[in-house]
């Protein structure tokens, strides 16, 4: 069997509108300057806590668990009030919709989303069931730690050479190459072409048609 493991956040959804917000209001509420957008969202992969040290490094443990507890109260009442969509990237469902129906393949998840949040997510986008494994932040170190691959791979008893991670971030490149298995790098997300090329992506892919052969290639190849 073949897994095709895929982060969510600049992979799968765009979610940049939503996670500048909620970023700017935790950051605000404790008087903190607010970076530009690149700079807010090139943390987007890592775990709250991680994220929260790496855009203000002097904080404490105690700042950085307000700013996340603030982060998680914004992200949730911008998303009850629909303020910010969390929209599918062009072309994200109907190659999950024709992965999902091949007798070869597995879907999965690895997200620094919560639990509750990849939860809501997809059963707000009809996709609850599509995916055999999901690893969340609640269960895991913060990417590029390789811990959501390992467990990914015992939960579907899958090879590590026919495994592909597919990412947007640095984060989830370094974490593929760290847990054994192949990474492709998509370019729409929140880090850099040249970026993800240096973290070690086997391949990169500019949109969903060139991710469907990304995938065939490199899953004809035994060795990650």
């Amino acid at each position: 069997m073949k897994l095709a493991l895929f982060d969510v956040d600049g992979t799968l959804v765009d979610s940049r509108a939503m996670i500048t917000a909620s970023l700017t209001a935790s950051l605000t509420a404790e008087n903190l300057a607010v970076p530009p957008q690149k700079k807010l969202l090139s943390i987007v992969g890592l775990s709250l806590a991680d994220a929260m040290r790496a855009l203000v490094p002097e904080s404490d443990d105690a700042q950085v668990q307000r700013l996340a507890a603030t982060y998680k109260e914004a992200f949730w009442q911008f998303r009850a009030s629909g303020e910010h969509a969390e929209d599918l990237f062009r072309g994200a469902r109907e190659l999950l919709e024709e992965l999902r129906t091949r007798d070869d393949v597995i879907l999965g998840i690895a997200t620094g989303k919560s639990r509750r949040g990849i939860t809501h997510l997809l059963e707000a986008k009809g996709m609850d069931g599509w995916f055999a494994t999901i690893q969340t932040s609640d269960d895991h170190p913060s990417k590029p730690h390789p811990s959501m691959v390992i467990q990914s791979l015992s939960e579907t008893n899958t090879k590590s050479s026919q495994t592909i991670m597919i990412g947007d971030t640095t984060y989830d490149i370094e974490m593929a190459r760290s847990g054994g298995v192949k990474a492709i790098g998509v370019t729409w997300g929140n880090h850099q072409a040249d970026e993800l090329a240096r973290a070690g992506a086997h391949i990169l892919v500019n949109d969903f048609n060139e991710l469907r052969d990304g995938l065939a290639s490199l899953w004809q190849h035994e060795a990650p």
